[in-house]
């Protein structure tokens, strides 16, 4: 029997409905063809990408993953040491930044993408924001990168520093992140992440990606103290998502902070439009998604 649809993206009176995606992406070295279908056929309005392409070329591999999946690139790649965001253009950017998280020697350097994202309501003055004529044009600009600890670098996609809030848009963080193999570096991440989360000021907010640890683990255990698990609250599909040819455990997972309605959260088998075959052959994770209720708020 065929799994039914989440809700589809929504903006009403009252709230917005947006369908999140997070996927492990192995850097593209799989069947490119069948990673796109499957993230098109989730039409997600934010993709939180993990092991984007980080090396040669990488920017016109990210353009074009944004523009097969009709999409377009928001922030991270190379510059957040893997995590990348892509939107639709139903999301407008207020802010983008890209942060790389302390070097241990002998591991894997980590990063989180970030985006400070708006649904609903009209834009703000476009001269006003970077992103509209940087990342609406699927270009993954350069930005420079070091290595100490907690570098962040906003660039120059969409900063909202400054800005008056908008009566009606609904304001949504978001975290893309992919933890540590090792576990005391990856329970170290766990709080930086919730620490760099809560840091956005925003209303809502939410942290997807590859955890690198199951539910039960200490860094996992650690993100679902503050925030809440979407499978957990809301399941809906498939559990695991590791691996595609044996799935036997959860590493991967989407969070939301209080106020954010889940209404469903999960692995997309058996959805209309998303293949066992493309889902196999797409990358070595099979992909979150999750459509999240945010109500309006009422002007302060």
């Amino acid at each position: 029997m065929p799994l039914a649809d989440l809700p589809g993206s929504t903006t009403g009176p009252d709230a917005a409905v947006v369908r999140v995606l997070s996927y492990n992406i192995r850097s593209m070295r799989d069947d490119r063809e069948a990673l796109a279908r499957v993230i098109r056929a989730c039409t997600p309005d934010v993709v939180c990408v993990q092991e984007a392409p980080r090396f040669f070329r990488w920017r016109k591999a990210a353009a074009w993953l944004a523009r097969e999946t009709g999409l377009v690139y928001t922030t991270g790649g190379a510059t957040a040491a893997g995590p990348m965001i892509l939107t639709s253009l139903r999301a407008h950017v207020e802010h983008a930044e890209d942060t790389l998280l302390p070097r241990v020697p002998g591991l894997h350097r980590r990063g989180f993408a970030t985006a400070v994202l708006r649904f609903g309501g009209g834009h703000r003055d476009p001269g006003a924001r970077a992103s509209a004529d940087g990342a609406r044009k699927g270009d993954p600009g350069a930005r420079g990168s070091g290595d100490g600890a907690l570098e962040s670098d906003p660039g120059a996609r969409g900063s909202g520093d400054g800005a008056p809030e908008s009566a009606d848009g609904v304001r949504l963080g978001v975290v893309s992140c992919h933890l540590s193999l090792a576990e005391a570096e990856r329970y170290e991440q766990a709080g930086l992440l919730l620490d760099h989360l809560a840091a956005l000021d925003v209303p809502y907010a939410i942290a997807a990606g590859d955890i690198n640890d199951r539910p039960d683990g200490l860094a996992f255990r650690r993100i679902a103290g503050r925030l809440r698990d979407g499978w957990a609250t809301e399941p809906w599909g498939s559990e695991a998502t590791s691996n595609p040819k044996n799935p036997h455990q959860r590493i991967d997972a989407v969070f939301a902070s209080e106020g954010v309605e889940i209404i469903g959260c999960g692995v997309p088998a058996g959805l209309p439009g998303v293949t066992d075959a493309d889902l196999l052959a797409a990358t070595d994770h099979l992909p979150v998604l999750a459509a999240l209720r945010l109500p309006r708020l009422a002007p302060a």
